[in-house]
């Protein structure tokens, strides 16, 4: 084997703040002063000067609403050189947020600008057709996020037509915080549509915006308050 052989998998110079390398893999341009928070254990290389700081104070402030079972899943990343990092093969999906915000299925968040406003949200209407309540993590401002999806997803415009949007909540990965949401049941279909609780349930979405849908039910708890 030579080394030619393995050129095509040479990191490209940054051209972004973050950036994918191939599809499972977010590249990450680190600076001094521009911190990273990033999902606990995701990395898997890192050239330069890059330091850790497990379960960090901003994060703490949020542990007692977040379950995880080993405290908050949040690290900081900070210094300067490159950093990478992956979720066991998952899809990586990078978005420049522009004074947006959005909600994001906290099993889905691989990581973000700490200088984003962040925090945990209930996300309304759920309740009675889940038979539970959702926590989802809400970011906004201006830098950049990097979802991660089991399977390569589908960014649909809910803006470009006058009909709504539905979708599985065990397929949802995020979504623009501005559109319109609410809850529809689908007797009929519940045994083709949704999981668990015997009747099919999807969220609707319509306004000006995104959401990021996955090729697959994700069958783990999402972020949910204790008790």
């Amino acid at each position: 084997m030579t080394q030619q052989q393995l050129s095509g998998y040479v990191p490209t110079p940054p051209a972004a703040r973050m950036e994918n390398h191939g599809s499972a893999m977010v590249k990450i341009a680190m600076q001094s002063g521009q911190d990273v928070f990033a999902r606990t254990g995701s990395m898997v290389a890192y050239e330069g000067f890059v330091q850790y700081e497990p379960n960090p104070p901003a994060v703490r402030q949020m542990a007692s609403q977040w379950l995880t079972g080993e405290g908050a899943p949040l690290m900081k990343c900070s210094g300067d050189g490159l950093l990478y990092l992956a979720d066991y093969g998952a899809d990586v999906v990078c978005i420049n947020l522009n004074g947006d915000a959005l909600s994001v299925n906290g099993t889905n968040l691989l990581a973000f600008d700490a200088h984003l406003q962040w925090g945990v949200q209930r996300v309304k209407g759920m309740a009675k057709f889940a038979g539970q309540g959702l926590f989802n993590v809400g970011i906004s401002g201006t830098g950049w996020v990097a979802l991660t999806s089991r399977g390569t997803p589908v960014v649909v415009d809910c803006g470009r037509g006058e009909d709504e949007t539905y979708v599985d909540p065990d397929a949802l990965v995020a979504w623009s915080t501005h559109l319109k949401m609410k809850g529809k049941r689908s007797f009929k279909a519940s045994s083709m549509i949704g999981r668990g609780s015997g009747e099919a349930y999807q969220l609707g979405f319509s306004g000006q915006g995104f959401v990021v849908v996955q090729p697959s039910e994700d069958s783990t708890d999402r972020l949910r308050a204790r008790g």
